[in-house]
Parts: C-alpha cells; structure tokens; sequence
C-alpha cells in the first residue's frame, strides 16, 4: 500500500516560526487543520503543537479534535448548514455565520445546551464566497446581539479562495473601520478581526497590516512553508512536511509510445504522441497509487532522471529512462505533494498515513532567517 508521511519535526520548525511572527506582531492565531481530515495520527501532531485553537470545515473533523482534546477551542469556518445547528453548537465553540435563520437556529440550540455559542460575522470584501455585504453590515448586527446566548467576538473576511481576490492594506483598514463603526453605534466591543489567512502573511513582513487585524486562521503556510500571496516559498520553513511514497509493483522495459488505434482514456482525454519517438523504448515502472488518491499533476518524482508519464485508477506510471537508480521491483518511490496532492491522499481510505518522528537538526533563531525569497 502506498502511504503518506508527515514529519513532525518539520512541521514543529514551521510551527514555531509563524509563532514568533505573530507573537511579534502581536496577532493571535489558529490552526486550520482540514487538510488532514480528521486523521486521530495526524491531529495528535498538530494538538502537540498547539491545543489552543484550530479550525476546520467539515463537523466530524470538529467532533474529532474535541474527542482528543475537549479543551481546544473549535472554530467552524464556513457558514453552517441549518440542519447541522445541534452538532454545530455541541462541537464548534465559534462559528463563522452570515444568515441570520441560520443564527436563529443557533440561538436556539444554544439555549438548550444552556451555552453561549460564540460567532464570527463574515464581511464581503470583494471575493465573493461567503460574507455579508457591507450595506447590511449593521442591521445584521443589530439582529444578531439580540439573540439570547450569541456572542459575536470578531469581525473576518476571506480572500483569495475562489476568486484570487488577494487582501491589501487597503482592504484591511476598511475591515477595521467597519468594526470601529460598529462599536461606536452599539456601545459594544467586538475583540478581534480574524481579517487573516495564509495568504495575507507576506503582507506583516511588508508592514501592511493595520494594528486592528489581530487575528489569523493558518493552514496553508504552515504545512507547506508557502508563500501564497506569491506562489513562492518562505525561506527558513520546509515544504516537504508531507511525503508520498508508492511502491514498485512492476519494471519492465516497454516501447515509449502505444500501438494501436488511439480512443479515449479513463479521464476522456485522447492522448497524442511523437512520432519521433517510435521504434524507441525505455524502462517503465508501475507504481501502486493512482487516480483515485492523488492528481498526478499535484506531485512530483524526488529522484532525478524520473518522470511520470501518466495514471490510470489504481496504478502511476513512470519513465524511469536507464534506470541509473537500479530501481527494482519491490523498492519505494518518494514523491513531493502541493496542497491539493496532500488533500486528496489525506482524503483516500487506500493511502496508508505514517508520522516521521525523526529529529532534524536546526540551527538559528526563527527570527533570524525568516524572509520572503
């Protein structure tokens, strides 16, 4: 069976670097852990870590964490389903909300569990995915703080999700005066604006972001030490916190293109090929992941000379050109994973998940060699 390995170590250097920077910067944050799907292995890591907070999107990664950790405050962050309020205020100590039915709902769970359900109010700042737009950005309030056992304690945004709409100070400031505004009219404080995600990081080491944004939600930059904003690394964190490994299960040398007349493959596609390259052959090796775990676009081969020629459900094929490995049947193939590559195994029943407990040598303070490349 083909496995996934995250390696903690690497993951704890990322952990402590974006720790440092946002205790400097004085911004609080969160975990976002959806990426690992409620894997129990995988959210011990993270919870070792940091149990203070961590979000997720799906309840039963939610209802997870609170299993290991009943103490960790659980932050739900996608505008909840109706029909889920119950689990909603049993499992998730704050939700992100911009439907007031929904938040009625809510309400009224949160008085039957004799709890306060604590909520983020979602503002639409030009991405348009989930916020309530700013022309009813006071009603909604006002609707809401009259609801019996809500407590509403920040203001949040998202940005870059489905658009690409990137956050700028611009954007930010509006969100801070939006909270001022509110205050002001109801006399009440709302003590964060969750106004960050991995993306708007380059903007702290650019000193665009405004003093009132003093909350962040982290997946992304955590896990795979990313640049977003730029779709670059950060220098001094690791990328390669997962690894995928898949085992050789055939090796044969074979001709480079197909005989036969060509039709449509398991994906629709019609493949073409070079007629330069016929009459010519090389050594192929069948690997046992497929399509079904993984996108072979999303990863890629860590040893040179290699390349992946394609994939069929279950199985990755490769090019292994004269095999100056001397793969064999039987040995293991590594390979990197982007995010997308990383969901998609997390997310397969087939793809065994492994934690590496290795210790890494690291030198310097996080401070030190932290920058944007």
């Amino acid at each position: 069976m083909s496995y996934i390995t995250l390696h903690s170590t690497k993951l704890r250097h990322n952990f402590k670097v974006l720790n440092q920077v946002f205790a400097q910067n004085k911004i609080e944050w969160a975990i976002v852990a959806k990426l690992l799907c409620g894997n129990e292995k995988f959210l011990e890591v993270l919870l070792n870590l940091s149990d203070k907070e961590i979000c997720d999107s799906r309840l039963s990664n939610l209802k997870t964490i609170k299993k290991l950790s009943p103490s960790t405050q659980t932050i739900y962050i996608k505008p909840p389903a109706k029909r889920l309020a119950k689990s909603i205020v049993k499992f998730a100590d704050v939700s992100f909300n911009t439907e007031i039915a929904t938040l009625e709902l809510l309400s009224e769970e949160a008085v039957k569990q004799n709890k306060i359900h604590r909520v983020v109010l979602m503002v639409e700042m030009g991405e348009l995915r989930e916020g309530i737009m700013v022309r009813n950005l006071m009603q909604f309030y006002d609707e809401v703080i009259a609801l019996p056992n809500i407590e509403v304690v920040a203001l949040g945004t998202n940005l870059n999700c489905l658009n690409g709409i990137l956050p700028d100070e611009k954007k930010l400031v509006k969100l801070n005066r939006f909270k001022e505004i509110i205050e002001e009219h109801s006399g009440k404080t709302i003590p964060y604006i969750s106004g960050g995600s991995s993306v708007t990081i380059p903007l702290i080491f650019k000193n665009e972001v405004p003093d009132g944004i003093n909350h962040f939600r982290v997946g992304e930059t955590l896990f795979f030490g990313t640049n977003v904003y730029e779709d670059s690394s950060l220098t001094g964190m690791y990328q390669d916190v997962f690894t995928l490994t898949a085992e050789i299960i055939e090796m044969q040398e074979k001709p480079t293109i197909p005989s036969g007349t060509v039709g449509t493959n398991l994906t629709g596609e019609t493949p073409t090929f070079s007629e330069e390259e016929k009459g010519k052959s090389s050594i192929r090796a069948i690997v046992d992941v497929g399509l079904l775990d993984i996108d072979h676009k999303d990863i890629a081969v860590l040893l040179p000379g290699i390349e992946i020629i394609g994939a069929s459900s279950d199985m990755l094929i490769l090019d292994l050109g004269e095999n100056t490995e001397h793969l064999e049947v039987g040995d293991t193939i590594d390979f990197s994973m982007n995010y997308m590559a990383v969901l998609r195994a997390m997310n397969s029943d087939y793809v065994d998940k492994k934690v590496d407990t290795e210790m890494i040598p690291i030198e310097g303070r996080a401070d030190e060699y932290v920058c944007l490349n």
